[in-house]
C-alpha cells in the first residue's frame, strides 16, 4: 500500500473507532477509540513506510501515532528527533510504544537512556528507566547495578505515579536476573511497600517487587 496518503489512513483510522474501546482506553490515560488488533493488522497492509510515519505523527493524533510508530523504520530516526517525539507524546500507550518498538531499536538508545533517567520531568525519565530495565534483562554489562538500587532505594517511595512504576520494573529486573542482588532487591521492595496493594486480577502477577520477584524465579527454576 505504498502511496497511500495521510487523509486516507485518518479516512480508515475513523472507521475503525468504536466507542466501547475509546472508553476503557480513556481510563488508562489514552485518547483513542481503535482496537490495537486492528490497527496492528492496518500497519501489516501498509507495511514500512518512514514518510508516511513521519506525517501520520504529525497530525496529533493518538490513533494515527500509533500506527506511525508501527510502520516507521526506527533507526531512520534522529537522537534529536526521537527526544522531541517523546516530549510531545501525550499518552501513555504512545509513550510506550515509542520507547518499545522504536527508541529500543535506534542507535541512540543508549545515549537516550543516559539523558533520559537524569531528567527533571518524571515522564522523560520514566522512559530513561524503561530503556535501563532493558539492559538489566539483556546486556547489563557495564551496569552499575549496586548503583541503581541506590537510587531506587532512595527515590522510589516518593516519585510520581509513572516515575516510581518503572522504578520498580528496574527494581525486579535486578532481583529476578541477578541472584547476587536478589536479596537487596526484595528487601527494598519490602521495606518500602511500593505497590504492595496494587489490585491483581486472578492469575495475574503482582507487581509488588517481592512477590513479582519470587514467582518469576520460580518459574526459570521450573523450566
Amino acid at each position: 500500500m505504498t502511496g497511500t496518503t495521510v487523509a486516507e489512513v485518518m479516512a480508515e483510522l475513523a472507521a475503525l473507532e468504536d466507542p466501547r474501546a475509546r472508553e476503557v482506553n480513556e481510563r488508562h490515560g489514552d485518547d483513542h477509540g481503535v482496537n490495537l488488533g486492528m490497527l496492528r493488522a492496518l500497519a501489516k497492509r501498509l507495511k514500512t513506510q518512514q514518510d508516511l510515519a513521519r506525517q501520520l505523527w504529525a497530525t496529533n493524533d493518538t490513533a494515527a501515532r500509533l500506527l506511525a510508530l508501527l510502520i516507521c523504520r526506527p533507526k531512520a530516526f534522529e537522537r534529536a528527533e526521537l527526544d522531541v517525539m517523546l516530549r510531545e507524546a501525550r499518552t501513555p500507550k504512545v509513550r510506550d510504544w515509542l520507547v518499545n518498538y522504536v527508541v529500543k531499536k535506534s542507535p541512540y538508545a543508549e545515549e537516550l537512556r543516559l539523558a533520559w533517567s537524569a531528567d527533571p520531568d518524571p515522564v522523560v525519565a520514566s522512559a530513561g528507566w524503561a530503556l535501563t530495565t532493558e539492559r538489566v534483562a539483556k546486556k547489563p554489562e557495564g551496569l552499575d547495578l549496586s548503583g541503581l538500587l541506590d537510587v531506587i532505594e532512595a527515590q522510589m517511595k516518593d516519585a510520581p505515579d509513572r516515575l516510581q512504576w518503572a522504578m520498580n520494573h528496574c527494581l525486579a529486573q535486578i532481583g529476578i536476573e541477578h541472584p547476587g542482588h536478589r536479596t537487596r532487591a526484595i528487601d527494598i521492595g519490602e521495606r518500602l511497600e511500593v505497590l504492595k496493594d496494587y489490585p491483581t486480577p486472578r492469575n495475574c502477577t503482582s507487581p509488588f517487587a517481592p512477590i513479582w520477584i519470587g514467582e518469576m524465579v520460580r518459574r526459570q527454576h521450573d523450566r
